[in-house]
């Protein structure tokens, strides 16, 4: 039985999270349906979307890929973000994806309130605060808006989605890592693209095209517009973003990527990324979790001590954290 959502979700255990979503009734998303319709045109409502929804929710985005039937996104949540927004701001960015309330349209054009209505205000400003910062409102929100322009499109009512977005929480660097590896070459397994940086519609797509034209790529600033950054190798005073230069993380996708194409499984090469030796990353399981991230782990990834130690960040059933489901893959696969 389906986990609540509270019990998939803990920001003190993680900000990291590995949300998909699938389509139901065997719809397209994207891609050439078996009649030969093509869908094509909806990859950029995904993506723009995603991309657009960033800059208003305190949600990063570290990976995405837009496949023929669902959809893969990493998110970051940033506490620290929405809790040092004022609240005007906080009225003004839910205006950007809900109408609001008659109140907080007064409070957005500066009329006064009384006392009462402003602790009226208040209240439902907390609850908008926390919702800036919900993977559930996030990708709520996103599915919502899809299966409308989706269904005005194919003239059709009904459910887009299955009943619920899948989702995994990522622990630590590696797990992060993985899965990220596991976004971006979504497309090369598919046969979609030959290389990560011909996939349409990805973030490493993006976040290469964006490399080759600047001379510094691994500066935060210098990187893809709308995706969380890559802020180098840990050190103090340590800036927000993936702990890991670009350029590592870009020849890791690409030595992962030719391994899996020319079904090199276990064959380390020559120039095999500095990365993996800093993340204590053995070819033979990364080769094979960045095939199998969904099928082989369950809500929480991550090294085995780091799942049972944040366990009761999660679950408050001790039953429950003594069968976690997928620590002994995690045992296996990431410690």
């Amino acid at each position: 039985m389906p986990k609540p959502r509270k019990q998939l979700v803990s920001l003190e255990a993680t900000p990291y999270y590995h949300c998909v979503s699938r389509c139901v009734r065997r719809a397209f998303l994207c891609g050439t349906d078996p009649e030969g319709r093509s869908f094509e045109h909806r990859r950029g409502w995904i993506e723009k979307l995603i991309l657009d929804q960033s800059q208003i929710f305190c949600i990063d985005i570290a990976a995405y890929a837009v496949m023929s039937n669902h959809f893969h996104v990493i998110l970051h949540v940033s506490q620290q973000r929405a809790r040092s927004l004022t609240s005007l701001e906080v009225v003004q960015r839910w205006h950007q994806l809900y109408q609001g309330t008659l109140l907080s349209k007064k409070f957005e054009r500066g009329e006064d309130l009384s006392a009462s209505q402003q602790a009226i205000l208040d209240e439902r400003i907390d609850e908008w605060r926390e919702r800036l910062m919900s993977i559930s409102w996030f990708m709520r929100r996103l599915n919502e808006t899809v299966a409308r322009l989706a269904n005005e499109e194919d003239q059709c009512t009904g459910h887009f989605w299955e009943g619920r977005f899948k989702s995994q929480a990522l622990l630590d660097e590696k797990a992060l890592a993985a899965c990220m590896a596991y976004v971006d070459l979504n497309p090369v397994r598919a046969a979609m693209a030959k290389t990560p940086e011909e996939s349409e519609h990805t973030s490493v797509k993006k976040r290469a095209q964006k490399a080759k034209e600047t001379y510094s790529p691994n500066h935060p600033k210098q990187q893809a517009y709308g995706l969380l950054p890559f802020a180098g190798n840990p050190r103090q005073d340590m800036p927000e973003g993936i702990q890991m230069r670009l350029t590592d993380y870009l020849e890791l996708v690409d030595w992962t990527g030719r391994q899996i194409r020319e079904n090199k499984r276990g064959s380390i090469s020559e120039a095999e990324p500095a990365i993996m030796d800093r993340l204590g990353i053995d070819a033979e399981h990364w080769l094979y979790i960045t095939q199998n991230f969904e099928s082989e782990f369950k809500g929480i990834v991550g090294a085995a001590h780091e799942v049972k130690s944040k366990l009761s960040q999660f679950w408050d059933d001790q039953r429950e954290r003594r069968r976690a489901a997928g620590i002994a893959a995690c045992k296996l696969r990431l410690s």
